[in-house]
């Protein structure tokens, strides 16, 4: 029988009293405050809301507790823009939405950091209800600009080796989501998608943990999937809110790892899904493809979920853990 995992892939919207908090603290608007060199009372605001994040997932009841990366102003490019070896200069538009981030420009070596590390061994969780997240090395590399390593290849090799340290300076935990909506948003072309496969198997290398690689914003094209497939993680995760059938054809023509990650609540979409709209969703996904049975599924929702005001991301995580139980007693 398979096992149905409530979880999501992190980036909380940042509750309003902490705004203000912040924007009092610094004189200006959170997207403004420079990641990584916070004096005290920031880095005391932020564990506030790290332990109130932690706190509302253990009351909704998810079976995997993120940290919640409330500081990742930088959204996905956080690990590189508070690096030393990094430049962080114009704002640049976060994928096709209306988010924005400092363009991280690399300029040395990317030595190991441990800035991701030091934050999930502040969360007070059981290691086995604990799950790590980090950025793919390709959808790094994509948000990134190269002054140092030369070529696309080199960049995306230096951004896996690094990635790969940090990985490996995590504390215990269960679950690491590495996160690639770039394979879906600016897929990688002949020699690179295999590349992109090749940077996320030494990420994934460097854990003991179950891996799994979280794409969205659309379904992966066929050749950059048939890569991912060869790389040695435990699932890929599927968006199914934006792309459904193109995703269903990927998985019904090239198969999945026996774990799979569906994307079944929309993360920028405001209108909250019932508990028996998810499980009907992950019931028709595995009647798509009769052919195989997963050994589990982690039910999560497609994208991260700073898009939502704090009330609507509250409320999708309440219905993804009731999701699951109705799932598991049917």
């Amino acid at each position: 029988m398979r096992d149905v995992v409530a979880t999501t892939p992190g980036l909380f919207p940042l509750p309003d009293w902490a705004k203000e908090d912040l924007s009092d603290l610094k004189g200006h608007q959170k997207s403004d405050l420079v990641s990584g060199d916070e004096g005290e009372e920031i880095a005391s605001t932020y564990d506030r809301v790290r332990a109130e994040l932690v706190d509302r997932q253990a009351e909704a009841g998810l079976d995997r507790i993120v940290e919640g990366q409330a500081r990742w102003d930088d959204m996905l490019a956080h690990p590189l823009a508070v690096h030393e070896n990094v430049e962080t200069r114009g704002i640049v538009r976060y994928y096709d939405n209306n988010n924005f981030y400092r363009e991280p420009v690399v300029t040395g070596d990317l030595t190991f950091d441990g800035d991701v590390a030091a934050e999930l061994e502040a969360v007070d969780v059981d290691a086995s209800d604990l799950q790590a997240v980090l950025p793919g090395p390709y959808s790094l590399s994509d948000l990134a600009t190269d002054e140092h390593y030369g070529d696309e290849e080199s960049f995306l090799a230096g951004i896996a080796e690094f990635l790969a340290a940090e990985a490996d300076a995590l504390p215990e935990h269960e679950t690491l989501f590495l996160l690639e909506p770039s394979l879906v948003e600016n897929a990688p072309g002949d020699g690179l998608d295999e590349a992109a496969s090749e940077a996320i198997d030494r990420v994934a290398a460097a854990v003991d943990s179950d891996v799994v690689v979280h794409t969205y914003f659309g379904a992966i094209p066929e050749k950059p999937y048939a890569h991912l497939m060869d790389a040695d993680v435990d699932a890929i995760g599927f968006d199914l809110v934006s792309d459904h059938e193109t995703t269903v054809y990927n998985l019904q023509e090239y198969g999945t790892k026996d774990d799979i990650a569906m994307g079944v609540v929309d993360g920028q979409n405001t209108l909250v899904e019932t508990p028996a709209e998810i499980s009907e969703r992950i019931a028709w996904v595995e009647d798509q493809v009769p052919a195989q049975s997963f050994d589990t599924v982690y039910a999560t929702a497609n994208t991260e979920l700073f898009y939502l005001p704090t009330n609507k991301a509250e409320a999708k995580l309440d219905a993804l853990a009731a999701a699951t139980e109705e799932v598991l007693e049917a």
